[in-house]
């Protein structure tokens, strides 16, 4: 469970996040919803510690984040929105290992982790291979192998779809659809509503760093109007 207890955020004097509490069952898949600038990356940011609260507390299963770092980067694994931000070794298999080793783990426990993530992202037996040399959706699947190598309860993406065709896409998405599937809580941030609408458990909407919205994905639909998103088709 991820838990925002009246948090307020400002970046240079300009308010982010303003008293807003939210909590994220394990096992979810919520759609974090809204325009540009309305604060959706900041508080995703702050599920595992990127960003500190300037008020208010997140807590990871129960535990304050700033009280122990890597028991809430282990839990949450992030995808950012520019997989190539986060890449961190030139072959697939070394930069989704990259995690597990940061954690000490034993090697025949990294290779275990890694070998789960690459096949749940249909990457298996693609270790060796460069990173520069795979297509955008390939990319982003690695950038989701590398936060599952943390074994996370969660995972957080920013805006996944971005720069991606439609195959890639539809790829990501069969990939989100599978780890729901098999329990992992999903918190996605978007803006676009058309393709993961159907696959969510609520919609959580924002706007001027407060929570708008939050109701489940057909209450969700009639109520996002005004607030920049875009909705499929009834």
């Amino acid at each position: 469970m991820i838990e925002f207890r009246s948090v307020s955020y400002a970046f240079e004097d300009i308010p982010v996040l303003e008293d807003l509490s939210l909590t994220i069952e394990d096992g979810e898949f919520i759609l974090l919803a809204g325009a540009n600038g309305s604060g959706k990356t900041t508080l995703l940011r702050h599920c595992n510690g990127l960003l500190t609260p300037d008020e208010g507390q997140v807590l990871v299963d129960g535990t304050p984040v700033a009280e122990d770092l890597v028991a809430a980067r282990s839990s949450v694994g992030m995808v950012f929105q520019h997989p190539r931000d986060q890449f961190v070794a030139a072959t697939i298999g070394a930069d989704v290992a990259f995690g597990p080793e940061n954690l000490g783990l034993e090697r025949d426990e990294i290779d275990r982790r890694v070998e789960n993530a690459l096949e749940a992202v249909n990457l298996a037996d693609r270790e060796d291979e460069r990173i520069d040399a795979l297509s955008g959706g390939e990319q982003s699947r690695v950038a989701i192998a590398g936060a599952l190598a943390m074994d996370p309860t969660h995972l957080v993406l920013d805006e996944p779809f971005t720069g991606l065709d439609a195959p890639a896409r539809r790829s990501v998405l069969e990939r989100l659809e599978a780890l729901s599937a098999n329990g992992t809580g999903v918190l996605l941030a978007t803006h676009d509503l058309r393709d993961v609408l159907g696959l969510s458990d609520r919609v959580v909407a924002m706007r001027d760093g407060r929570v708008a919205v939050d109701e489940p994905p057909q209450r969700a639909r009639e109520a996002l109007s005004g607030l920049e998103v875009r909705v499929p088709d009834a």
